[in-house]
């Protein structure tokens, strides 16, 4: 089981100036999500970070509020968390995989997140790791974001425009010329 082995987690990250983060959640297990969160939120704390919480309507809609969150907000980085509990049909399959995969794909372009979207069995495997006195996996989600964001500050920081809207030196609108106006 899991519960009884141990891990090696990093030393908590450090700040010279405070951090923003969002927390985007879908509750749809709301138990299990009231958890993540109190985990998430004292780990941002304990960083003497700030933080905001969006719901969202489930896990598949996570990763499109933490994108449309980064193209239009301030955050330094972002806590994904909630819980999809397998069923008896392929859903669980499609929502673990694609919220997984965004969550992965928004990374990549530049994104500090921390994914604590568990994906578990039955409730009581969820249960198990949401209680922020216990695996605290929403705790552990906010530490991932929270050194993924002292690594960006520490190489400089992502540059504008990371994401889906590219900065506005690297785009013209078609047709126009720089200082030239056609009639």
């Amino acid at each position: 089981m899991a519960s009884s082995e141990t891990h090696y987690t990093l030393p908590r990250a450090e700040f010279d100036k405070p951090v923003k983060i969002l927390i985007v959640v879908a509750p749809y297990y709301k138990d299990i999500a009231d958890e993540l969160i109190a985990g998430a939120i004292a780990e941002i704390e304990a960083a003497g970070g700030f933080h905001e919480i969006v719901e969202v309507p489930g896990a598949l809609e996570v990763p499109t509020a933490i994108g449309i969150a980064e193209r239009m907000s301030n955050f330094d980085g972002y806590v994904a968390l909630g819980c999809v509990i397998r069923g008896e049909t392929t859903h669980y399959e499609t929502v673990c995989n694609d919220s997984s995969r965004g969550l992965t794909l928004l990374g990549l372009q530049g994104l500090c997140i921390g994914n604590g979207i568990l994906t578990v069995e039955n409730f009581e495997q969820a249960r198990v790791r949401a209680e922020s006195t216990g695996q605290n996996k929403g705790g552990g989600a906010a530490a991932a974001a929270l050194h993924l964001v002292a690594l960006a500050r520490r190489w400089g920081g992502a540059r504008k425009g990371v994401g889906f809207v590219p900065a506005q030196d690297e785009y013209q609108i078609a047709g126009a010329s720089k200082g030239k106006h056609s009639a």
